[in-house]
């Protein structure tokens, strides 16, 4: 065991002998506003980059001496996963969003949670209204997904639709609290699902990193993408070396299947786009994970006509 070093008491309540992350105080209390009412904003936090290689440090011993730098020992700790030591940093983030997205994010189930109350207090007339720009027909190869954009008179049409629906709701509601005095855990439920809530959402940064990989990513829905573009601006500034390892080996590296890496091995590429989709359905017999394929081979310049 390392000797512990001397007490240090710290000179006023403001002061602080625990690891700091100067990116992280720019942070603190600064909301980034997300949709048209929601936010996102730093509440408090635990650790940064230093912290992780302490961790990391007690738990391989002198072994990780042998790496010169941090941002060495940090990279080859992100770069073949080893997380446990970014479960050392923490940070907890007031955020307040539609209730629709939050029933998305509460999915990622590795955080503690604190929700704003509708039986114990009224619930707000504010509701999500997109912008036009966002509003798209289903996408045909995607069920899951948005598609081709909606014509001027359809984006009007829906928006109308829409902020009629809320008004009728909210004033039921209103009438549920102010003229019968029904219970608000009961008058609540006619109430949109685009209703904002709101939370406090406490998580580490390994678990947040995984929560950005999947909410970063293209297919993800936009408006909770909005909020993990948000988180991420914050994370990057609060661990930057953390961060740019994450980019690197997570968020934009790219994964091969067995399959994958045997068909690249054993073909000459460039390839036709058309004869190597052929080929691959035939070897993976299944046509969501050519297609997958297909769209990896293309972002390296592996198919060309």
């Amino acid at each position: 065991m390392n000797e512990l070093p001397e007490r240090l008491v710290p000179e006023s309540p403001e002061a602080t002998l625990r690891p700091g992350s100067l990116g992280a105080e720019a942070w603190l209390y600064r909301p980034i506003k997300c949709l048209d009412h929601g936010f996102v904003y730093l509440v408090d936090y635990m650790g940064n980059d230093d912290a992780i290689v302490q961790a990391a440090r007690v738990s391989y011993g002198k072994g990780t001496k042998k790496v010169s730098e941090d941002t060495g020992l940090i990279r080859y700790l992100r770069r073949h996963m080893h997380t446990t030591p970014s479960e050392m940093v923490e940070f907890k983030f007031h955020c307040k969003m539609p209730i629709f997205v939050a029933r998305q994010w509460i999915r990622h189930r590795t955080a503690s949670v604190n929700e704003y109350s509708g039986r114990y207090s009224e619930m707000s007339n504010e509701f999500y209204i997109p912008e036009k720009a966002v509003l798209a027909k289903q996408a045909k190869s995607n069920r899951q997904g948005r598609g081709e954009s909606l014509t001027a008179e359809q984006q009007e049409r829906v928006l109308a639709l829409l902020k009629e629906d809320y008004d009728r709701g909210h004033g039921h509601y209103r009438e549920f609290i102010d003229d019968i005095d029904l219970a608000r855990e009961l008058a609540r439920i006619g109430l949109s699902v685009a209703n904002y809530t709101e939370w406090y959402w406490k998580i580490d940064l390994h678990n947040l990193l995984h929560f950005l990989r999947l909410r970063l990513d293209a297919h993800a829905q936009y408006e909770i993408r909005v909020f993990g573009e948000a988180i991420a601006r914050i994370v990057k500034d609060a661990v930057p070396i953390s961060f740019k390892a994450f980019e690197d080996y997570q968020l934009h590296a790219m994964q091969f299947s067995r399959l994958e890496a045997e068909f690249i091995s054993t073909h000459s590429f460039p390839m036709d786009p058309a004869a190597a989709e052929k080929e691959i359905l035939e070897a993976f017999k299944n046509k969501r994970e050519t297609q997958e394929f297909v769209e990896k081979l293309k972002k390296l310049n592996l198919l060309i006509a």
